[in-house]
């Protein structure tokens, strides 16, 4: 499911004129960890970690992101707080453009995901309204698009939404 998000009203977001891609029940729910860094790194997504989503709205001027969550369930915000609620359990995954801002609204003790980034991005953290916008879009606009879908590894698979 794709989700077009509006500019956020306060200024303190770039978000992304790239859809926000929800992709709900992707991958097995049982998957271990490992199994989950394992599939996302061959398909070429790097820096994989395992935590649970900030609950404070932040975003990355330097990679888009895939999260894949492991364990428990939780609703995350995307976009600011007029933008979009998502809800997230085993197996679900979110592939987010540069820019959106996000974070956990609610969630269970036990939730957390697995993130990964495009070949040579990063999620360098940025808290809404941290960074002037046109520094943030100015750094949005020299990332590359990854070509190759981070859940299946077919190319360009989900991302053709972003060309």
């Amino acid at each position: 499911m794709l989700h077009y998000l509006h500019p956020d009203p306060l200024g303190e977001m770039p978000n992304s004129t790239l859809p926000l891609i929800v992709a709900a029940g992707a991958l097995d729910p049982q998957l271990s960890e490992n199994a989950v860094h394992d599939l996302l790194l061959s398909h070429g997504w790097e820096g994989t970690w395992t935590y649970t989503v900030y609950d404070y709205w932040h975003y990355h001027a330097a990679g888009h992101e895939v999260l894949v969550c492991l364990s428990g369930h939780a609703h995350l915000g995307f976009g600011g707080d007029s933008g979009e609620e998502v809800e997230m359990k085993p197996g679900d995954a979110v592939i987010i453009p540069a820019g959106i801002g996000h974070k956990r609204l609610s969630g269970s003790p036990d939730f957390q995901v697995v993130g990964a980034y495009p070949p040579g991005q990063n999620g360098a953290i940025t808290r809404a309204g941290a960074m002037a916008l046109v520094v943030a879009s100015r750094a949005i606009g020299q990332l590359a698009l990854p070509t190759t879908d981070p859940l299946s590894g077919e190319e360009p698979g989900r991302l053709a939404a972003w060309r």
